[in-house]
C-alpha cells in the first residue's frame, strides 16, 4: 500500500512539473488563436527553434562559462523568447498578415483554408531546414541538475518518501513566472488592452485607433516567443531534434482546447492537465500508450464540455 502511494505521488509531483512546461507552450498557442483566430499547425516548430536557439546561446556563445551550467541553460532559454520574438514579427509582416485581418476577409472563409496551408508550409519549410542546418542527431543542453533530485521525507514514517528532479523545478517555477508576467501584461498595460481589443472586435478597435494588423504582428510574436521559452526550457531535460515539434504540437493543441480556445490560464491549466495525465498513465499503462491516455481524456472532457474547462459557451440567436 505505501509503495502504491509513493508512485502514486512520485507521478503526481511529475505530472506537475512536466505540465507546467506544458501549459507554458499552451499560453503562447492560445494566444495567437485567440487575438489572430489563426491555428498556426508551424507552432511546434517555433518551439524547436528556441530549443536550438538555447543550445547554441549556452555551447557556441559560451553562456555556460560566464554563468555556469547550473545558471546558464535556464537562461538561455530566456534568451530564446527574444530572437524567436523577432523571427515571428518578420514571419507574420511578410507571409501570415497576408491571410489575416483586412487582407484574410477578403479571401475564401475569411482566410482560414488559407492560413492552415500556409502555416504547414512554414512548419515543413522549418523542420527541413532544421535538419539541413542542425543534422538529425539529438542533443540536449546538460545540466547537473537535471540529474539531481531533493528529497522529500520521509513523509509517513520511514518507508514514504518522494523526490523531485532539480532541473524540473526550477524550469516549472521559471514557467509559471513567465504566465504571470504575461497574464499582468495582458490584464493592466495599454499593449494588453490593445491586443485584447483587436480580439474581441477588429473593427471596433480600428474606429478606436487602435493598428489592428499591429495588434496580430505583436500577437503573432508574443505566442510564438512563450513557446520557444517554453521549449527551451524542455531542452535541459529531454533530447530533441528538428522533428521535435510534431509531438508536442499535439499536446498544445490537446491543452489549449481542453483548457478552452481563446482562454490564457485556462490554456496554462490545459496543459497543466495533460502533464499530470501523461505522468499519471505510467502508473497503469505503458510508456508508449501516454499520449493514449491524453487523448482519451480529451474526448470525454470535450464530450461532456464542448467549450472546454474555462472556455464559455456561446448563446446563438
Amino acid at each position: 500500500m505505501i509503495q502504491v502511494l509513493e508512485d502514486f505521488l512520485q507521478a503526481f509531483i511529475a505530472g506537475l512539473l512536466t505540465g507546467t512546461n506544458y501549459g507554458l507552450m499552451c499560453v503562447g498557442l492560445s494566444l495567437i488563436f485567440g487575438v489572430m483566430r489563426v491555428i498556426n499547425f508551424a507552432q511546434g516548430d517555433f518551439m524547436m527553434l528556441g530549443m536550438y536557439v538555447a543550445y547554441y546561446f549556452f555551447g557556441l556563445f559560451g553562456a555556460s562559462i560566464l554563468f555556469g551550467p547550473s545558471v546558464a541553460p535556464y537562461l538561455a532559454a530566456l534568451a530564446a523568447g527574444p530572437v524567436i520574438f523577432l523571427l515571428g514579427i518578420l514571419i507574420h509582416k511578410y507571409l501570415i498578415s497576408s491571410v489575416t485581418g483586412v487582407k484574410g476577409s477578403a479571401l475564401e472563409a475569411d482566410g482560414h483554408y488559407a492560413q492552415l496551408i500556409l502555416t504547414l508550409g512554414i512548419a515543413l519549410i522549418m523542420q527541413n531546414g532544421g535538419l539541413y542546418l542542425f543534422g538529425s542527431t539529438p542533443v540536449s543542453i546538460p545540466t547537473p541538475l537535471s540529474s539531481n533530485a531533493w528529497e522529500l521525507g520521509p513523509l509517513w514514517g520511514d518507508s514514504l518518501s518522494m523526490f523531485v528532479n532539480q532541473g524540473q523545478l526550477v524550469a516549472a517555477i521559471i514557467a509559471v513566472v513567465v504566465v504571470c508576467l504575461f497574464v499582468m501584461l495582458m490584464s493592466r498595460s495599454t499593449l494588453g488592452k490593445s491586443l485584447r481589443a483587436a480580439a474581441d472586435n477588429p473593427e471596433a478597435a480600428i474606429y478606436m485607433g487602435i493598428e489592428v494588423d499591429r495588434a496580430y504582428r505583436l500577437a503573432f510574436g508574443f505566442g510564438v516567443a512563450i513557446t520557444a521559452i517554453g521549449g527551451g526550457l524542455l531542452a535541459s531535460s529531454y533530447p530533441f531534434q528538428p522533428y521535435v515539434g510534431i509531438d508536442y504540437v499535439i499536446v498544445m493543441y490537446a491543452g489549449v482546447v481542453l483548457g478552452g480556445m481563446g482562454s490564457v490560464s485556462g490554456a496554462f491549466f490545459g496543459g497543466l492537465m495533460i502533464g499530470l495525465v501523461q505522468q499519471l498513465s505510467t502508473l497503469f499503462l505503458p510508456n508508449q500508450l501516454q499520449n493514449s491516455a491524453i487523448f482519451v481524456v480529451f474526448l470525454l472532457i470535450i464530450l461532456l464540455r464542448p467549450q472546454g474547462l474555462f472556455g464559455k459557451a456561446l448563446r446563438r440567436t
